[in-house]
């Protein structure tokens, strides 16, 4: 029988917490709609605002920068504040940015309206880890981890089949500041219906708030191997995929292989769909062997780096098409693979600590992400536009992510080991 599972105070579950969480997620699945859009409107935005690979990459970084830069200062504002008022922030934030790029004019407003999203997305997942926390039994935490994140790729998809169409449609403006609404609609159910925590299940009180608490808070989180860990297994395993969908895929399926814009589409889908089928997977196997959760990491690196490497050196100006549905169903694994991080960082911490905590191991495939970007983007302009080299940035970052996942493997199974035989000891012994 699972310990989880009888646990003092460990949070019942059930329908209530599914509708509580699910608006949650919902706001997270908008903030991922909004995230993604640039990434079917790459080559329109190159037009509109007249810029090259390396401008029209920094849109994206600068997006991501922000993402990343945020992520320990929200992960303590969820722990001090609660889920709501952090949702509540993000919702605003996101889509006033959202409406900015609807409207720009110029390179620069743009710019601004990116890093304004990138604020307010920064807020929504590690809330949404939270909320998952406080209303779930802990033995449910990886599979609910996984549904968040199939929420989110959802989002992806709705970009891709909605966003891409209503651009072409509609135009630039009009899809922008169209698909503004739905962060209106969430932000309703959000303020009417979401609560931090089930009635009692109230969290202890927050201590000390002062600027020595914060240092001692980040300090015990990234003391833990298991949060370090955490953080390496998601900067290796989501970043392929992310710089694939947010960016560089469109604009490598167009201009490196010839296909046209509706064939590429399909194809970012494809990635998409790839992602929500291995999010059920992965999450049922690490539910049931928590064990697995280091061997599923380590095959999608191999996976993933074994189907770039096959693309890129394949002989011919183009890869077959085959290869390339190849190449995408393996990179819809990347997302699901990145979320085992979580699964490393969420026992080596404290209730207490999970929002600082996710916070460290959420940077960890966004920075990834950010530098891949930049690299591309550079190595485009340097070689005039040849995406096999611009590409081979994937495997440097790669071997720097497994480099740091197989030193730290040991130290971070021996202290969950201890971790777990203490709450053990706790649990028998229980005072009269």
């Amino acid at each position: 029988m699972n310990r989880a599972a009888t646990l003092p105070g460990d949070p019942p579950g059930g329908r209530r917490a599914i509708a509580v969480w699910s608006i949650g997620v919902s706001v997270y699945f908008v903030a991922v709609i909004f995230r993604t859009s640039l990434g079917v409107a790459g080559l329109d935005a190159a037009e509109r605002f007249h810029v090259g690979a390396s401008a029209l990459s920094t849109f994206s970084i600068l997006q991501l920068l922000v993402y990343a830069g945020m992520q320990i200062p929200v992960g303590l504002l969820v722990d001090r504040l609660g889920t709501k008022k952090v949702l509540t922030i993000g919702v605003l934030l996101f889509t006033a940015g959202q409406l900015g790029f609807a409207f720009s004019a110029s390179y620069g407003m743009a710019l601004a309206s990116r890093a304004l999203l990138g604020c307010g997305d920064a807020m929504t997942f590690i809330s949404v880890l939270r909320l998952g926390t406080r209303w779930f039994p802990a033995r449910r935490g990886p599979l609910v981890a996984q549904l968040a994140g199939l929420a989110g790729m959802a989002g992806n998809l709705v970009s891709t089949l909605v966003i891409a169409r209503l651009l072409h449609g509609v135009g630039w403006t009009a899809a922008f500041a169209g698909s503004a609404a739905a962060g209106v609609l969430v932000l309703v159910l959000l303020l009417l219906f979401l609560q931090d925590h089930p009635e009692g299940h109230h969290p202890e009180p927050f201590p000390h708030r002062g600027s020595a608490y914060v240092r001692r808070q980040i300090a015990a989180a990234w003391r833990e191997p298991g949060t370090r860990l955490g953080l390496w297994v998601h900067f290796t395993t989501q970043f392929p995929a992310m710089v694939f969908l947010l960016l560089w895929g469109m604009p490598f399926l167009v201009q490196a292989q010839g296909l046209t814009r509706a064939t590429a589409g399909e194809l970012l889908t494809l990635v998409v769909l790839s992602n929500m089928g291995a999010g059920l997977i992965y999450g049922q196997i690490v539910a049931r062997h928590h064990t697995a959760r280091l061997p599923l990491a380590l095959g999608t690196v191999a996976a993933t780096a074994l189907a770039w490497a096959t693309v890129l050196v394949y002989p011919g100006a183009h890869a077959p098409m085959g290869l390339l549905v190849v190449l995408c169903v393996v990179l819809g694994f990347c997302g699901p693979a990145s979320m085992l991080g979580f699964d490393f960082a969420r026992p080596a911490n404290p209730p207490e600590r999970q929002g600082t905590a996710s916070g460290i191991t959420n940077m960890g495939g966004f920075v990834a992400s950010m530098t891949t970007l930049l690299a591309i983007g550079i190595l485009l302009d340097a070689t005039g536009d040849n995406y096999r080299i611009a590409f081979a940035a994937v495997f440097v970052l790669q071997a720097a992510g497994l480099s740091q996942i197989f030193r730290l493997r040991k130290q971070a199974a021996r202290r969950e080991r201890e971790r777990l035989v203490a709450s053990r000891v706790e649990t028998v012994h229980v005072p009269a």
